[in-house]
């Protein structure tokens, strides 16, 4: 997981530099990317790309199309360390939607780290001017769909990690075609480069974060993507002259705290579990 933490903040660089391009775009460019790499690995290694469960990999898919669209379009449109926090309630939407498609109980405690965590975001976007509330809300409704698609994804634990990750392109191409031919605005220059990037380190970012929520529990993995906050700060400071303020800092602490807490909550959960067996 933290190599995906690792390529995923290199990608949200790469999208903030691109704010004159749609988000439906840079989703297009990375969705034939990232399907054609995952098409020619798949042949080679003669799997079926296809897959089994059709199903869910679909669902896999629309959610995580629709997560992802949303939330390049709030990296363009406010701070990078804010756009990224936002997507940390995504764990705790991970852990309740689990609850109903896993069978994995949500505590009561669970639900006030998560009152923590959402009145961090709050905090957050009463921090400044350049955080609207609408693209706060845009950016929680994007961190449902994330929850959704990365259960999506231990449903899928029989699927070769690649054909998931197919999926995702497989389903968001045609989709942002339609979306981009009425709002097209051609790529110059370094674009390209950017572009061509944000879809290899995704391909990367995916396919790491694909086997690790294949290989443990969504709740034990989910919390760490955390650490991209740290990503985020640091380029908004060095590179877009945001400097956050400390109601800001407070927020986002509190926004981790929370996730954090519900990270330590499952494991001694989980102790206490296997003690018991």
């Amino acid at each position: 997981m933290l190599i995906s933490v690792g390529c995923f903040a290199a990608v949200n660089l790469m999208v903030k530099f691109l704010p004159h391009l749609p988000a439906t775009e840079l989703v297009l460019f990375r969705s034939l990317i990232t399907f054609l790499l995952s098409y020619l690995l798949l042949k080679k290694k003669k799997v079926n790309p296809w897959g089994m469960d059709k199903k869910w990999l679909l669902i896999r898919g629309m959610a995580g199309t629709t997560a992802l669209t949303i939330f390049f379009y709030t990296i363009q449109k406010m701070p990078l360390s804010a756009a990224v926090t936002v997507q940390y309630l995504s764990p705790f939407f991970t852990a309740f939607i689990a609850g109903i498609l896993l069978g994995e109980r949500t505590r009561w405690i669970q639900w006030l780290f998560f009152v923590i965590s959402f009145f961090g975001i709050l905090v957050v976007k009463g921090s400044s001017a350049q955080i609207p509330p609408v693209l706060m809300a845009l950016g929680v409704f994007s961190s449902m769909f994330s929850g959704l698609a990365y259960n999506s994804i231990r449903k899928l634990k029989n699927e070769e990690p690649l054909v998931v990750v197919m999926y995702f392109p497989l389903v968001a191409f045609p989709f942002m075609l339609v979306f981009s031919l009425f709002n097209w605005v051609m790529p110059q220059g370094t674009d390209w480069g950017l572009l061509i990037g944000i879809g290899l380190m995704t391909q990367f970012a995916q396919l790491y974060m694909t086997k690790s929520y294949q290989l443990s529990e969504v709740n034990t993995v989910a919390p760490l993507k955390y650490i991209g906050v740290i990503f985020a700060l640091t380029w908004d400071i060095v590179l877009f002259d945001f400097v956050p303020n400390v109601q800001m800092y407070f927020g986002i602490i509190l926004v981790i705290s929370g996730v954090v807490l519900n990270l330590r909550f499952k494991h001694l959960l989980k102790r206490r579990t296997d003690k018991a067996m």
